[in-house]
């Protein structure tokens, strides 16, 4: 593994930390509500509480164990797969995913690798599966380049309702290939954009679960080390 500090996942729980002040308020006013009596707004507050935290579920995942395999960043379904430019003029590949707000929000690290670059762009809330989305909305692109020398960029796109991305790496910290490293909520899109010698293994409409389906092929992919399932 190159040298240099090591990402540590922050999302190891079952629920991911928003959960508790997102979804604790509903299910707490539910409890007050039953307390007073108040049998439909208790019901209605505790089916929305529950609904809000599993929406910040974070299963654990068996990763592949193929060397050459760059994974599903996301949970969701496949909106885009194919060629692309990519910034230098060279082309190359793009995998989008699009996330409805009943998949698993934690996005996890495709390919192991040391951060280069983390850049944030756009400024609108399309949904997610416009494909304008991918250039207009407020979006984090994190590029990664594995133990091979190859550059592959995971990109997290807000949708029409969310409005915050979470990415915890920087810059020079190395990430263990399905590492889950950050979330979008209620709603969003995640990207991997791959060099041209990738092959790709995945159609448009086809479902992925993060973490544990491949989206591609990439020699070197896997790099030095893995996250924990």
């Amino acid at each position: 593994m190159s040298e240099g500090p090591v990402f540590q996942e922050r999302l190891t729980a079952p629920f991911a930390p928003d959960a508790l002040w997102t979804a604790g308020p509903l299910l707490l006013g539910a409890g007050a509500a039953w307390a007073l009596g108040w049998g439909i707004a208790a019901a209605g507050l505790a089916g929305l509480g529950v609904f809000v935290a599993a929406f910040f579920r974070n299963p654990a995942r068996t990763l592949p164990e193929a060397e050459d395999a760059v994974l599903a960043p996301a949970d969701g379904r496949v909106v885009a797969a194919g060629e692309v430019e990519l910034p230098d003029g060279r082309k190359g590949w793009r995998v989008g995913i699009f996330l409805s707000i009943f998949n698993v929000h934690v996005n996890r690290a495709p390919v192991a690798g040391r951060v280069v670059s983390i850049e944030r762009g756009g400024d609108a809330f399309l949904a997610a599966f416009d494909p304008e989305a991918e250039t207009r909305n407020v979006r984090l692109a994190m590029e990664l380049e594995t133990a091979a020398g190859e550059r592959v960029r995971v990109v997290q796109i807000t949708g029409l309702v969310a409005r915050r991305i979470v990415c915890h790496p920087v810059v020079g910290e190395w990430l263990a290939r399905g590492a889950r490293y950050g979330l979008i909520r209620f709603g969003s899109r995640t990207d991997v954009v791959l060099p041209a010698r990738a092959e790709l293994c995945v159609a448009v409409g086809q479902r992925l679960r993060g973490g544990r389906d491949v989206v591609a092929r990439l020699p070197g992919a896997a790099g030095a080390g893995e996250a924990g399932s």
